[in-house]
C-alpha cells in the first residue's frame, strides 16, 4: 500500500489580463515559495545574478518583444510578493545556470494518431504543490498546462486551443548568452496557431539558454523535435518511435558544450531500448529497471535534485486531441481532457 499523503495535482482556473493573470499565478504558488522554495541553493545561485548587467538586458528584450509575458512576469512578481528582479532571474534560471533542477523525459510516436508522452521532473520539494491551469489571458491564445509555483507557464506540458501541444526538456548548456530567456520563447509557443509558426519564432528569436521541444498539433501529420541553444536551432521531423532525455542529441548540435547528467543519459539509453521494444509509452515512462538511474524518479536523494511531479500522455489526430495527466505512478489518471476540431480548421 502506498504511504503517499501529498496533495493531488490541483485544477486552476485562471483569466483576465497578462498581469492579473500572472498575479494569480504568484498567489498560487506564494506559500510553497516563501515555504520552501526561497531557501533552496537552487534559488540563491540564481537569485545572485539578480542585479547583473546580462539580466537587465534580458529584461530589456523581453519587455520590447513580448510585453504580455512582461507584465505576466510583473503580476506573477506581485503575487508572490517578491521583488521583480528576484523572480525575473528565476525565470531566467536555465540561462544563468547550467544545472538549473527542471529534467524530464518525453516519448514521441509518429503516425497517423501521435502519441507524446512525458515526464514532468522537478524538485522534490514541490510534490504536490504544482497544478494543472487552464489559462485564458486577455490577447494571448487559451491553454492548458502544467505550472510551478514562482514560474510561468510554458516549459513543461500544455495543449492549446489551436490544438498545438508542446513538451519541454531542460538542456544544460554552457553556452548561454544574452538575450530572450527560454520560458519566455516557450511561454510564446503557446500563442502560436501553427506548428510553422511556432518553429519560426524560435528559429528568428535572439535566444539565450537551450531547450528541447517536442510539438504537434491536431490535423497536423507532423511531429517535430527541437532543440535550441543561443546559435544553433535544429527541427528534425520524427519519422519512427524516439526518446529524448535532457541532453542535445541532433547532429547539428554535437559540437554545442553541455552537461549530461548521469540520470540523463540513464534515461536515454533505456529509453531507447524500451522503444525499440515497442513498449507502451506510459509504461516506459513509469519504468524502474534498467541497469542505471530510472526513468521514472522517485528517490529523494536523486542526483539532480529531480523527481517525477506528473505524467502526461497526449493523443494527438486529424481532428481531436485526447489526453491524460497522472500525478502518481500507481494510479490512474488525474485529469482526462477530450477536446474536437473540425478537420478544416487546421
Amino acid at each position: 500500500m502506498s504511504t503517499d499523503t501529498r496533495a493531488h495535482l490541483e485544477l486552476l482556473e485562471i483569466s483576465g489580463e497578462p498581469y492579473e493573470a500572472g498575479a494569480a499565478l504568484g498567489r498560487f504558488g506564494a506559500h510553497i515559495v516563501h515555504q520552501y522554495l526561497k531557501s533552496t541553493p537552487a534559488w540563491a545561485s540564481v537569485a545572485a545574478h539578480r542585479s547583473n548587467a546580462r539580466l537587465l538586458a534580458m529584461a530589456r528584450e523581453v519587455e520590447a518583444k513580448f510585453p504580455r509575458y512582461f507584465a505576466e512576469l510583473r503580476g506573477l512578481a506581485d503575487g508572490l510578493e517578491l521583488p521583480f528582479d528576484e523572480v525575473f532571474a528565476w525565470n531566467c534560471r536555465g540561462d544563468l545556470w547550467a544545472m538549473a533542477p527542471d529534467g524530464c523525459t518525453t516519448v514521441q510516436i509518429p503516425g497517423e494518431r501521435r502519441v507524446v508522452a512525458h515526464n514532468e521532473d522537478g524538485d522534490p520539494g514541490l510534490n504536490g504543490f504544482c497544478a494543472l491551469a487552464r489559462i485564458d489571458s486577455s490577447g494571448g491564445v487559451p491553454f492548458t498546462a502544467f505550472v510551478y509555483p514562482g514560474s510561468i507557464p510554458g516549459h513543461t506540458f500544455a495543449a492549446t486551443d489551436h490544438g498545438l501541444v508542446q513538451t519541454v526538456n531542460n538542456i544544460r548548456v554552457r553556452d548561454a548568452a544574452e538575450g530572450l530567456p527560454r520560458m519566455v520563447l516557450t511561454r510564446a509557443v503557446l500563442d502560436c496557431p501553427t506548428l510553422d509558426s511556432a518553429t519560426e519564432l524560435i528559429r528568428s528569436a535572439k535566444r539565450s539558454g537551450a531547450f528541447h521541444l517536442t510539438l504537434a498539433q491536431v490535423g497536423d501529420p507532423r511531429l517535430l523535435s527541437v532543440e535550441f541553444t543561443s546559435g544553433i536551432c535544429s527541427v528534425r521531423e520524427i519519422s519512427a518511435p524516439a526518446l529524448h532525455a535532457n541532453h542535445l542529441v541532433h547532429e547539428e548540435a554535437a559540437s554545442v558544450p553541455q552537461v549530461i547528467t548521469d540520470s540523463s543519459g540513464s534515461r536515454q539509453k533505456r529509453g531507447d531500448a524500451l522503444v525499440a521494444e515497442g513498449c507502451d509509452p506510459l509504461a516506459i515512462l513509469r519504468d524502474t529497471a534498467g541497469p542505471g538511474l530510472p526513468i521514472r524518479r522517485d528517490d529523494p536523494e536523486d542526483p539532480d535534485n529531480e523527481n517525477t511531479l506528473a505524467s502526461a500522455v497526449f493523443f494527438i489526430e486529424a481532428d481531436r486531441l485526447n489526453w491524460f495527466v497522472y500525478d502518481r505512478a500507481d494510479e490512474p489518471a488525474r485529469f482526462h481532457i477530450r477536446e474536437r476540431w473540425a478537420k478544416s480548421e487546421y
